[in-house]
């Protein structure tokens, strides 16, 4: 690594005085072996093995050198940390790079020091770049070649969908490894680790087990989350000379869990895309659960209310004809009021879709009517149906034989209304759910008066 002045300074304070850093920072790992979960990602051979020199022919370049990666996980799942052992295991030269402060210039001036040390001393270099998808596509460019010709080794962190926030030339280029959310095992171990360890507590309280267990539902898979509301907790313990961290101080210490949801990153579509199923599934707790998780976060209520009034016509339909008055009431009420209030009418509707008779013949009607559609099943409009009003349609014989359904007894009058490609074509098949069992029921009565039989 290539620190400057003030990193430096801070390393040698954090050496001085490990005490004066972070309970989460004291406490990463110093080799790979020391890593909490991602046992699939450090198995023997791994790319992260080869990165630190481990196995036959270290440090190795050419055709089989070490490839660039790129970790993708949540927070909290051990990117930065992965990225910082490599750091100390290997002789190579690491430099750190944040997308959040650098740009294009640190990048290059990166990649010119690569190449001199490449040329000069033979001395390859680990490009470290935290939050890649916070880089421009224009910067991500600027990675390409030195990726390409492995000037440096690249390894990049994001807590997004790297399909949709990294550009294709460089995920072609980079090996992607996936990190997920560690166990309660995991963290359950490191928890302890961090209570007993000389880099940590040293045991100067005890975690009882009940306080274990809510520490690890606060943590919600995240090691840095529970390190930091372990050592909150652990200072609030002292400071009342207690020698245990009991229920009542976390919880007084860690007011609530915080919500682990990006509303600016593919979670803000998993999240609603799972409150969209919940109300298909009817499963009105867990739709509860994915709206209040969407609240938490900040989401936008009038995205929330949008999502709300697609599914009404999507997954319920004509089976309750009220769920998109109600679902199209929420939106306008939600512009209206806005947070906090807001939530009590997403709730309201989002309860009341969710335990609505659910039918999606709507949904299949316009798709299958559509298709025909776009496979040219069209044809002319039949004469009668044409527009008479203007000079010269009846000449054209345009309306001529059409006949006026209000004209006759049951007000539906025995003519063809679609194309002649289409005059058997059904695209609407209703269910027999909630209220849409009439819609069937007037559906068959009007086929049949209206002469036309099922294909």
């Amino acid at each position: 690594m290539e620190p400057d002045l003030f990193t430096a300074a801070a390393e040698a304070r954090q050496e001085k005085d490990p005490a004066a850093s972070p309970l989460a920072v004291r406490m990463r790992p110093r080799t790979l072996d020391e890593v909490v979960g991602q046992q699939h990602l450090l198995k023997p051979g791994s790319p992260l093995r080869r990165l630190v020199g481990e196995g036959s022919g270290e440090g190795r370049v050419g055709p089989a050198g070490p490839s660039s990666v790129i970790l993708w996980g949540p927070p909290g799942t051990g990117k930065t940390t992965l990225a910082y052992v490599v750091s100390k295991a290997t002789d190579k030269r690491f430099v750190e790079l944040s997308a959040i402060t650098a740009g294009v210039k640190e990048v290059r001036a990166v990649i010119d020091g690569a190449r001199r040390a490449t040329g000069g001393f033979g001395r390859e270099t680990v490009l470290f770049l935290d939050e890649i998808h916070r880089f421009s596509k224009a910067q991500q460019d600027s990675l390409l070649p030195a990726v390409e010709n492995r000037w440096v080794t690249l390894i990049a962190a994001t807590t997004e969908n790297p399909y949709f926030s990294v550009i294709s030339p460089l995920l072609s280029r980079s090996l992607l490894l996936t990190l997920e959310p560690l166990t309660d095992d995991d963290l359950r171990g490191l928890l302890r680790r961090a209570v007993g360890d000389e880099r940590g507590l040293k045991g100067a309280v005890a975690l009882p087990e009940e306080t274990e267990e809510h520490l690890l539902r606060i943590a919600g898979g995240d090691a840095r989350r529970a390190l930091t509301a372990l050592e909150a907790a652990a200072g609030a313990a002292l400071d009342k000379s207690e020698t245990e961290i009991g229920l009542r101080t976390l919880e007084e210490t860690v007011d609530r869990a915080a919500v682990k949801y990006d509303r600016d990153g593919d979670q803000h579509y998993d999240v609603a895309s799972a409150l969209i199923k919940s109300i298909r599934g009817s499963d009105v707790d867990a739709a509860l659960h994915y709206l209040a998780r969407m609240i938490e976060a900040g989401e936008d209520p009038r995205f929330i209310a949008r999502r709300l009034m697609i599914s009404a016509s999507e997954d319920i339909g004509l089976a309750d004809p009220n769920a998109l008055p109600i679902a199209v009431a929420a939106a306008q009420a939600v512009a209206m009021i806005g947070f906090p209030e807001a939530a009590l009418t997403l709730s309201h509707a989002t309860i009341a879709l969710a335990l609505a008779p659910k039918s999606n013949s709507a949904t299949t009607a316009i798709g299958a009517a559509l298709g025909d559609v776009r496979k040219g099943l069209a044809g002319p409009v039949p004469r009668h149906l044409r527009d008479g009003h203007y000079k010269g349609a009846a000449e054209l014989g345009h309306a001529k034989g059409y006949v006026y359904p209000h004209d006759v007894p049951e007000g539906i009058a025995q003519q063809q209304y679609a194309p002649d490609a289409l005059k058997d074509r059904e695209y609407y098949t209703p269910t027999r759910h909630g209220a849409e069992a009439r819609y069937a029921d007037a559906v068959e009565w009007t086929r049949r008066h209206l002469g036309r039989k099922r294909p």
